[in-house]
């Protein structure tokens, strides 16, 4: 009765740790502005079964497509034991599903598999990080805990599927002896091996078996508390990012509703423009971003596959589009501790623009989308960057010369060169 309070008590608890981290998130993603992405449900739906259940973006890279769709697919299948583990823990029964016999031996046989298969896959993840040392997988954005994190998640995990291999092979040695409590239920291919590493006496395999089931379900109840700090928190946030991801085609910008009704206006003299109030050309802070757009900083799981394909990037040049969603990411949550400190409407002084990322990196982007494409969950870093960029323009008036040159030549002359409009035919003339 004790070990059933006990695990009440802590599946609680984590819950509740984790409905209240999951609040403030939700609260840093309302910070921004409203868009709506609610149109073309069944198209929307479509995108989120194909992008994000069928990882059909993943494929691009073969290896580390194959590796994710095999800890993929095995976590989340593994994860159905934790029902069985949750009811065990309550009402104090163990293997309540054995009952279902053969059927109960294959599950219990393919998660071992899949188990393993995550273990491998999970290993061949930190070999690629720390020894062959990947070069999108060792950007200087990712120096320190943004290393560490995904170093973490790799070694937990393989830890929870050490321990759920260990937990099966003491549970097989215990129903072998006839332990009490111990049914005979499950087939074990893969924790079979591990079963001559463990003692024989009974009392051991108990604690051997106990220790694991216990290590197991409060480490996935601490991996769920650990998302909301992590890049992981793409496991939750992969299926609402691409339902909600932009449908029209790539590189046609969004037109910002003050300046079209400006534009009607000088067109038409009676048009009258709907009262609004003012607002910002462009972003210069997270508030003035889109809640997609921090929806998208959140569910970014930094792999770099964006600023691998980004010719600014291969170039030489300062710009990383993973690292603007990082940046977005960190300035919303320093604006959301902000708000938990002192209230909302506290200025702090600082700004997504200049203190997180640097005209450099904004004026670096060719705006060729190739960010967007390879992004497996559909992140839009293109858009962050347009804002911002619609902020130096038209807030500040600031650009480089050559862009101001490209202004001022449409403004006079109706097109991006110095040429008048009367000389544009002169090549055909002369030729």
């Amino acid at each position: 009765m004790i070990s059933q309070i006990l695990f009440i008590a802590i599946t609680l608890a984590a819950i509740a740790l984790f409905s209240f981290n999951l609040k403030k998130v939700i609260r840093n993603i309302r910070i921004g502005k409203a868009a709506d992405r609610t149109d073309q449900p069944q198209k929307r739906l479509m995108t989120m079964i194909r992008v994000a259940l069928g990882q059909s973006k993943m494929v691009v890279r073969p290896i580390p497509a194959a590796l994710h769709f095999v800890v993929y697919i095995g976590f989340v299948i593994i994860n159905i034991e934790v029902l069985e583990i949750m009811i065990d823990g309550m009402f104090g029964t163990h293997r309540v599903f054995g009952g279902l016999g053969s059927l109960y031996n294959f599950l219990i046989g393919s998660f071992e598999i899949l188990a393993l298969g995550v273990w491998v896959g999970c290993a061949i993840f930190l070999i690629r990080r720390n020894i062959l040392k990947l070069k999108r997988l060792n950007s200087p954005e990712l120096k320190g805990w943004p290393k560490s994190d995904a170093n973490y998640i790799l070694i937990t995990e393989i830890l929870l599927m050490t321990a759920f291999l260990l937990m099966n092979a003491a549970d097989a040695k215990l129903q072998a002896l006839g332990a009490h409590h111990y049914i005979t239920a499950g087939a074990f291919p893969v924790s079979q091996f591990l079963q001559n590493l463990l003692p024989g006496s009974e009392s051991s395999l108990i604690a051997i078996e106990r220790g694991c089931w216990w290590f197991h379900i409060i480490g996935i109840l601490a991996f769920l508390n650990y998302l909301p700090y992590s890049k992981h928190f793409h496991i939750l946030f992969a299926f609402p990012n691409t339902y909600f991801s932009n449908l029209e085609p790539k590189g046609e910008f969004t037109n910002m509703q003050s300046v079209t009704n400006e534009v009607k206006a000088m067109l038409d003299p009676s048009f009258t423009p709907p009262e609004a109030e003012a607002g910002r050309f462009g972003a210069k802070d997270v508030n003035d971003l889109s809640w997609v757009n921090l929806m998208n900083a959140y569910t970014c799981t930094e792999c770099g596959r964006c600023t691998s394909v980004c010719p600014a990037n291969i170039t030489g040049k300062l710009l990383s589009p993973r690292k603007i969603m990082m940046d977005t990411r960190d300035r919303m949550e320093e604006v959301g501790k902000n708000i938990d400190k002192t209230g909302a409407g506290f200025e702090d002084g600082k700004s997504l623009i200049d203190d997180y990322i640097t005209r450099e990196e904004l004026w670096a982007c060719t705006s060729c989308n190739a960010c967007v494409e390879a992004c497996p969950i559909n992140i839009d870093p293109l858009a962050i960057i347009t804002d911002l960029r619609r902020y130096a323009v038209m807030e500040e008036s600031q650009a480089p010369a050559s862009i101001n040159a490209m202004l001022g030549n449409i403004e006079n002359n109706g097109a991006p060169w110095k040429y008048s409009p009367a000389d544009r035919l002169n090549w055909a003339k002369e030729s």
